[in-house]
């Protein structure tokens, strides 16, 4: 965490004074932390402080919407009002927001109509009224929604007629009395089919138009060309309407069928499986893979999924529009009390879920409590959708911490101070940071987690605490007794970070990403839940100088934010090293070697991808205020994925 010294009274006093004024810089601060968070379908882009640089950005992206990140309210969506079915199917390039662009293309195609998502039915059809014949032969394009575009078409054509689709009446023909007179004269050719069988009777009917009659008194029934084997007229049960995803009717003709579903619920009619019309939900909540609910209105649908864990709501294609699903965390250390530099790491990051100043300290054995919290930061971030977690540490004092554990009445002084402020600060928890334990003092630390945790809990706060990364091989001789402790607390963060510290005897990474996910195997095999452990994240990197024998003479830290113009500046040479993970690079200065591992972007996501992989509850970052704003954007578009 970085080492901080014991402050005199005197100096302590000074600094909570200066921190109870808040400058301009820190209204300003304040006032550049964003507020609104683009998603495209359920997945984060991106972060704005107005609401109008988020409908600015997110109108550059189709099934979009703009939410309050406090409530996650939703200000805007550009979601499709309106799609188009086309002979019963759909597709995202169908969709519009309008009914009179859906229309548009409707219009424009035969046996379409135009659905609003938020309603049942139809909200325009261009079903085919008329068909055309020639003889009992016709064509796809021969299919019209108005009576005169049909005859239009029809008297191009001798020996035509018109077929009513609705009622399967002739209801036009350009056939002279002599021309009836010649075909009821010829060989008898059509054929009544019912239920796909020749009719009883056997009769055959030289004339088409009595053949149609004939059949049209007939249920499910056809009209079969004997000579050519085809179906010529069809009076047949081909519309299926279907309630609540079961057959509950046929229908020979679209008009009767709607007429039918519209008097069930949750109905559809569908011819050979394309959907004509529809009162079914477009939209359903789902909790898990488990269906719980079903809507019309987005509003509704949003208004009942936010009141469900690991939630979803979906469209009727399968289109995920919203989640809530299981949180991942992104969590990240301040290193500071200061008010102004809180509000300015914050401001920084986008998806950000909690922010970890450091407010308490062990002040010495008899279990004073040096406090430097400020509520009204609390609530002004909690309006802005981040937690506060304050972290309390031990100033990192061995000798004092062993008195201080030896002492239950010190201990049970520090809890009661810690938990009445943490209450009157109204945060969530608090994030335990007590190192540099004598390894003697195992036991008892082990106990007095147990005590802070449950004064917490009966607080109804949560409990994070923070413990190095260590190793199997010998983590049994140390203070921390991970597989206690973590059947203990609410989340274990694992500081996977200095692999290679300021007292190394070698140059090495921070954390070179094989060890960082050793680590994590590591703190499984203790037995941790997945669900409690969160990854301990480094914004920073080591350089170390080397001399001209090869000996290791200091080393410094390098925030991530500074590396580009680090690089730069020194024209160091980067060369990929492939057990670390990350990019190794050197320069000479003053007869020197400089070497460092550097921590980019691509670590930074790649150790969140690492915590994912074993479906950890998150990552946390040392610390914030090291990192370029830009790499928040990246890290919240992964963050749900």
């Amino acid at each position: 965490m970085g080492y901080l010294k014991r402050l005199s009274t005197m100096l302590l006093a000074i600094i909570l004074l200066c921190l109870s004024f808040i400058s301009p810089q820190q209204h300003a601060d304040a006032a550049n932390m964003t507020q609104y968070r683009v998603y495209q379908n359920d997945k984060p882009l991106k972060e704005f402080v107005t609401q109008n640089q988020a409908i600015a950005y997110a109108k550059y992206y189709s099934y979009s919407h703009v939410e309050k990140i406090n409530n996650r309210e939703w200000v805007w969506h550009n979601f499709p009002g309106y799609k188009v079915y086309i002979e019963g199917a759909s597709s995202a390039k169908l969709e519009f927001e309008t009914l009179a662009e859906a229309k548009k293309v409707a219009s424009a195609n035969i046996n379409s109509y135009v659905r609003e998502l938020q309603n049942v039915g139809w909200a325009y059809e261009n079903f085919a009224n008329y068909i055309v014949y020639q003889g009992d032969k016709t064509m796809d394009g021969w299919q019209f929604y108005s009576l005169e575009d049909a005859k239009k078409e029809a008297r191009k054509w001798s020996n035509s007629h018109i077929i009513d689709v609705n009622s399967k009446q002739w209801v036009w023909d350009n056939l002279t009395d002599e021309m009836v007179k010649q075909q009821r004269a010829q060989k008898s050719k059509y054929i009544i089919h019912i239920d796909g069988q020749p009719a009883v009777n056997g009769k055959a009917y030289s004339f088409l138009k009595d053949a149609i009659e004939a059949a049209n008194k007939l249920s499910n029934s056809e009209v079969i060309n004997s000579e050519t084997g085809k179906s010529v007229h069809q009076n047949l049960l081909i519309y299926e309407v279907y309630s609540q995803g079961k057959l509950a009717k046929k229908h020979s003709t679209l008009d009767a069928a709607v007429k039918t579903a519209k008097s069930l619920h949750a109905a559809e009619v569908k011819l050979q499986d394309q959907l004509l019309w529809s009162s079914v939900h477009y939209l359903s909540v789902y909790q898990g893979d488990k269906l719980v609910k079903q809507f019309h209105s987005l509003s509704s649908a949003l208004s009942y999924a936010k009141n469900l864990s690991n939630s979803t709501v979906q469209n009727a294609d399968g289109r995920k529009l919203w989640s809530e699903a299981k949180s991942f965390i992104y969590m990240g250390w301040n290193g500071s009390s200061s008010t102004s530099t809180i509000q300015s790491h914050v401001s920084n990051t986008q998806g950000l879920d909690i922010t970890s100043p450091t407010w308490y300290t062990l002040l010495d054995a008899s279990g004073g409590l040096n406090d430097s919290s400020n509520p009204a930061l609390v609530a002004e971030l909690a309006a802005k959708g981040v937690d506060v977690i304050p972290l309390v540490h031990n100033e990192f004092d061995k000798a004092v911490t062993t008195k201080f554990l030896a002492d239950e009445e010190a201990q049970k002084r520090f809890i009661d101070a810690l938990m009445n402020s943490l209450v009157k600060n109204k945060v969530k928890g608090v994030n335990l940071d007590f190192e540099s334990i004598a390894a003697s003092d195992r036991n008892a630390y082990t106990s007095f987690v147990e005590k802070l945790t449950k004064a917490a809990h009966a607080k109804k706060l949560t409990v994070s605490i923070d413990l190095l990364r260590g190793d199997v091989r010998w983590n049994h001789l140390t203070a921390y007794d991970y597989e206690a402790i973590g059947k203990i607390v609410d989340y274990l963060v694992v500081m996977a970070y200095d692999e290679h510290w300021t007292g190394s005897e070698e140059a090495g990474s921070v954390s070179s990403l094989s060890w960082a996910e050793e680590g994590i195997k590591q703190q499984l095999e203790y037995g941790i839940p997945r669900s409690k452990l969160i990854l301990g994240i480094p914004f920073y990197s080591r350089e170390w100088r080397i001399d001209s024998n090869g000996k290791l003479v200091d080393n410094k830290t390098l925030i991530m934010k500074d590396l580009p113009a680090h690089i730069a500046k020194n024209k160091a040479v980067g060369t990929y090293d492939e057990k670390a993970g990350q990019y190794r690079y050197t320069y000479t200065l003053n007869g020197y070697t400089h070497v460092f591992w550097a921590e980019t972007a691509e670590t930074v996501l790649a150790r969140v991808k690492l915590a994912k992989k074993y479906d950890l509850a998150g990552v946390a970052a040392w610390r914030l205020g090291y990192e370029d704003a830009s790499l928040w954007e990246a890290m919240l578009k992964i963050k749900e994925q």
